[in-house]
């Protein structure tokens, strides 16, 4: 059974702030509110585990000099906070996806399409009930690269979202994404990471190398004086053969 209901009675709300921090999301940012801290004594973020897939791993990091990079002229924008290639081409998308699921983890998530904002960072739902898929990149069910699904920690109030439940998840948990088709594609969890907001691997948006579908989210430490959560959680998963 899942431990999200006992992870929800070891958090508490400590603020409500108004400032959205940015997740930073290999070459994007997504923003999560931080309001929610584990109480001093309680374990802190999990540990991360499997390994990403060869072609998925970083081959550098989000660095903010790439903050000011304008889209090259024909190429979909890319999130302001790291480096893509922004020279590589997106796949050609199959159907857009509109729920994740995670049976085991308790997760099941209405997906919407996000883009960037007119700052640069990426869109992330404001409804921490839903993910939302990164639509300037490839699609699950595509061929290659880095599909993304982007969520809320919690909100505003201390409700934990929908992508929380990425704290219980476990190598070889399934997957399912349900596309506008009416298909689903499985996939199969390989590998949980928690990295600093600031130090994104710059592969997570890759539009290239083996498919894989990225779920991102909010991570402790909670610093309110530097705008929240200071750390990402990301899951890798994989096409399952089964």
């Amino acid at each position: 059974m899942p431990d999200r209901p006992q992870q929800r009675a070891k958090w508490r709300t400590v603020a409500a702030g108004s400032a959205w921090s940015a997740v930073a999301a290999g070459s994007a940012a997504a923003a999560v509110t931080a309001v929610l801290l584990f109480p001093s004594g309680d374990p802190g973020p999990p540990n991360g585990f499997g390994q990403v897939p060869e072609t998925g791993r970083s081959t550098g990091t989000a660095s903010s000099s790439s903050a000011q990079a304008a889209t090259p002229p024909g190429q979909k924008p890319v999130p302001s906070v790291g480096a893509t290639d922004q020279n590589s081409t997106t796949s050609a998308q199959g159907a857009p996806p509109v729920r994740v699921v995670i049976s085991r983890a308790d997760l099941s998530a209405p997906v919407v399409p996000v883009g960037v904002r007119d700052d640069g960072r990426a869109e992330v739902p404001a409804d921490p009930a839903q993910a939302g898929w990164y639509r300037f990149g490839p699609a699950p069910g595509d061929a290659h690269g880095s599909a993304v699904l982007v969520g809320h920690v919690d909100s505003r109030t201390g409700e934990l979202g929908e992508l929380a439940a990425l704290y219980d998840v476990r190598a070889g948990d399934r997957v399912d994404v349900q596309r506008g088709d009416d298909t689903t594609i499985a996939y199969e969890i390989v590998a949980r990471r928690i990295v600093k907001k600031n130090r994104m691997p710059a592969d997570v948006f890759r539009r290239e190398g083996e498919p894989v579908l990225t779920l991102i989210t909010c991570a402790p430490p909670y610093d309110p004086d530097r705008g929240g959560y200071q750390s990402n959680l990301i899951v890798t998963a994989v096409r399952s053969v089964s």
